[in-house]
């Protein structure tokens, strides 16, 4: 319970501070969905629905099929980059987490509270994305609704294991290589704009091993009501490990770096 009431005081801290961000941030919310629906959706789907009559995956139009991937995949990017430079802050260029430590609060409320705050991101960022993606057409209200869920969730998976990740390092290049080398191919090769059996065999598993496959499948599922590849259990459960390593690595690390 002490590390709940710690993780609550943090999470506290987080938000007086985001009230000073937060203009810019519902403003890139609610652009960035309306430019990715705009061109990859309206603009490239035109060209696809053209190609399949019209019903490219399962009857959906492009960009209905796309709507859902695209919620998970910014829940990704927001979870990622929420763990990733603001964690290495703390720990080495700013050192405010040594100041947070100062106080009653322990490493565990501490990263508790940063991955509550980033789930909290995550599901205001993904409910933006449906109701734009309503506006677009692109799903019906009940369904956008439904599919935050799943993608708060896997939001959640990548803030807790690049919180893990972030814990090890000392300068940012650890981090680029993370985006560009991580993010960036998972993002494009993790089913959220094309099914992944479209991609060569051998490399078909590499995709189901990223979690962001597993959140997608969950979020399509929810947006659009169509089945996953796996139950939805077991994709649930892919993401809740990723979670639960990830703030345990991130705990350990953290004790290591800011106490011992």
């Amino acid at each position: 319970m002490t590390t709940v009431r710690h993780a609550m005081t943090y999470f506290e801290s987080s938000a007086r501070r985001y009230r000073y961000v937060f203009r810019g941030s519902m403003f890139a919310s609610f652009l960035n969905p309306i430019l990715f629906l705009s061109a990859m959706g309206l603009g490239l789907g035109q060209l696809v629905d053209q190609q399949t009559g019209e019903a490219v995956i399962d009857t959906f139009s492009y960009v209905t099929y796309l709507a859902p991937g695209l919620m998970a995949t910014t829940a990704m990017s927001t979870g990622a980059s929420d763990s990733s430079w603001p964690v290495v802050a703390g720990l080495k260029w700013l050192k405010t987490y040594h100041g947070v430590l100062a106080t009653p609060l322990t490493v565990g409320g501490l990263v508790l509270g940063h991955v509550a705050f980033v789930f909290t991101r995550v599901l205001f960022v993904s409910l933006v994305y449906g109701l734009v993606a309503v506006a677009f057409g692109a799903l019906e209200l009940p369904r956008a609704l439904l599919a935050i869920l799943p993608a708060g969730l896997t939001g959640l998976a990548f803030g807790a294991a690049v919180m893990g990740f972030s814990s090890y390092l000392d300068r940012d290049v650890g981090l680029a290589n993370l985006f560009r080398f991580g993010i960036t191919p998972m993002f494009l090769f993790s089913g959220a704009f094309f099914p992944i059996t479209q991609l060569p065999e051998f490399i078909q598993p590499l995709a189901i091993a990223t979690p962001l496959w597993h959140g997608v499948e969950l979020t399509r599922a929810a947006g659009l009501g169509v089945s996953t590849s796996w139950h939805p259990v077991l994709h649930v459960l892919v993401l809740a490990a990723f979670t639960v390593i990830g703030l345990s690595v991130a705990r350990r690390k953290m004790t290591m770096r800011l106490i011992s």
